[in-house]
């Protein structure tokens, strides 16, 4: 199950919710007020180490790679 990351309007707060791909456009309500809150878009950082030890940062376009010319498989519109 994907991790999603949702902001409360609310209380201004940033939280992180196991849920189904297929609930992926649903808001999830607030663990402090309960209030329904909007997902946002998740940013990471991602690294190699090649053979020598030496750290490289990996390229990506921001989605979730199963990404294509005629969509996206996790259910974003591209």
């Amino acid at each position: 199950m994907p991790l999603y990351e949702y902001l409360c309007d609310s209380c201004d707060i940033k939280f992180e919710m196991l849920r189904p791909m297929s609930r992926v456009t649903e808001d999830a309500p607030c663990p402090d007020c309960s209030q329904m809150s909007p997902r946002v878009l998740s940013v990471f950082a991602s690294f190699s180490i090649g053979g020598s030890g030496e750290v490289t940062p990996l390229a990506g376009g921001g989605g979730c790679l199963g990404c294509g010319p005629g969509g996206c498989a996790c259910g974003r519109s591209v």
